[in-house]
Formats: structure tokens, sequence, C-alpha cells
């Protein structure tokens, strides 16, 4: 009687460079218990220098891996048909020059367009023609206006991303996180379809 095995691939996994993979790290299996502990240790795929930063592990390498060891096992697969292998390498000390050089861009660059923006509004005839509205006073320079709202664009800007520094509000993602989460799906559907050979082939004439 055969023995049933059920798998699911990861979607993302990192390692270091030269690892060795398993099955258990490129899968979550269930089935009997003495033949997962089993299959979780056999070798799968040997990360060598050749793989640069992105190894693809179809869904069919871990089928075959399991047959190897045992051939009466029935493998059903769930989930994703490939694990995206992600290899991490030593990352390099950060150059506090370039760091500040580019910090110091982010600043002057974020605030001139915040300069821009307000200046092509007339943000700053809109709070006089307020002032005048409620006081009904002219004032070139309405600071109980200018002041509240040059707190309240910052304090809108940290509710907008969510963060204080490296601190969460609250669990809801913010835009930004949205955004980058889009675009490392995005990234990841590239990698699936360019980094996997066994997914295209090319046949050549005779």
């Amino acid at each position: 009687m055969k023995r049933t095995i059920y798998v699911k691939m990861r979607q993302r996994l990192q390692v270091p460079p030269d690892y060795k993979l398993r099955l258990g790290d490129v899968a979550q299996m269930t089935g009997p218990q003495e033949v997962v502990a089993v299959l979780q240790r056999l070798p799968v795929y040997q990360i060598t220098e050749k793989d640069k930063t992105h190894v693809v592990l179809d869904a069919m390498k871990v089928i075959e891996a399991i047959r190897r060891h045992d051939n009466n096992l029935e493998v059903n697969l769930f989930g994703s048909a490939a694990t995206i292998v992600e290899i991490i390498y030593e990352k390099r000390k950060v150059n506090v020059f370039f760091f500040a050089v580019i910090w110091l861009l982010l600043f002057i660059g974020s605030g001139l367009a915040i300069i821009y923006f307000h200046e092509d509004v007339s943000m700053q005839q809109v709070h006089q023609r307020l002032y005048y509205m409620i006081t009904g006073e002219i004032n070139r320079k309405p600071l109980l206006f200018q002041i509240p709202y040059s707190l309240g664009l910052g304090l809108g800007m940290v509710l907008f991303f969510n963060h204080v520094f490296q601190k969460r509000i609250n669990e809801e993602p913010s835009p930004l996180e949205v955004e980058v989460f889009q675009y490392q799906q995005s990234l990841d559907q590239y990698v699936l379809v360019n980094e996997n050979k066994e997914s295209t082939k090319q046949l050549e004439d005779d």
C-alpha cells in the first residue's frame, strides 16, 4: 500500500553562499512522521558561484528527489510550483560619506518638491485670504495658519508612512510598503519566468 506525502513549496527562501539545500528548506511536508523526518534531510540542490543571486527550484526536482529515495511514495503537490532561492552575500560596510551625500540630496530634493508645490498652488495667498476672511485684517505673514499647517504637514507624513523612525504606529501597511510589496511580487514573477530553466525550452530544427 502506497503512503501519501503532501508537499507545499515555499514561495521564497534566503540562504548564504555555498549552501546545500535540503527538502525541508524548500518545501513543507506532511504525512507519516517517520517518513517526513527522513525526507526533510534529503539534499536537493547545492548553491554554487554560478548561481549568482537567485535560483529557482522547480517542484519537479523535489518530486524527483522523493522518488529516488522511495519510489513507493505518492506525492501530492499543493500551492506554488517553484521556490525562489535568494542568495544573501555578506553586506559591505556603509560608507559614511556616500550615506551623508545621498541623505543630503534626498533632504534637499524633497524640500524643494514641497516648496515648488506650494508655490504652484499659491499656498501663501490662500493663508492670507483665510486670515482675512476670519479676522477681517490683511496680514502678509499669517503665522497663525502657517505654523500649524507646517506642523500638520510633518505629522501627516508620519501618519501616511505609518512609521516613527523604526517604530510602526499600527499594523496597517503604509502605501509605500504596499508599493514595495507589489514591486517584489512583479520581481518574483520575472525571476520565476526567466530564471527557471525547466519552464522554458528552445527546440532546434534538425
